[in-house]
């Protein structure tokens, strides 16, 4: 099995930090955190934030409308 060691690993952030830049960098490990936690929340059966809100919605029809004053 390989071994990535303390030093490798300051390799591989030096070289993307170089690629990509200090911002996008950023940009990338949060989308990386977001796709991870999503995909755990998919594994242990979680509903979604967009499922969420549509059952929120879908739970009847709204009230009448109101006329400002």
């Amino acid at each position: 099995m390989i071994r990535i060691g303390a030093e490798e690993l300051f390799l591989i952030f030096l070289l993307a930090l170089l690629l990509f830049g200090p911002g996008r960098l950023t940009a990338i490990a949060r989308e990386l955190g977001q796709s991870v936690r999503e995909f755990r929340r998919g594994l242990m059966g979680e509903p979604d934030l967009a499922s969420r809100s549509h059952d929120r919605d879908s739970a009847g029809p709204p009230g009448p409308p109101t006329l400002p004053s």
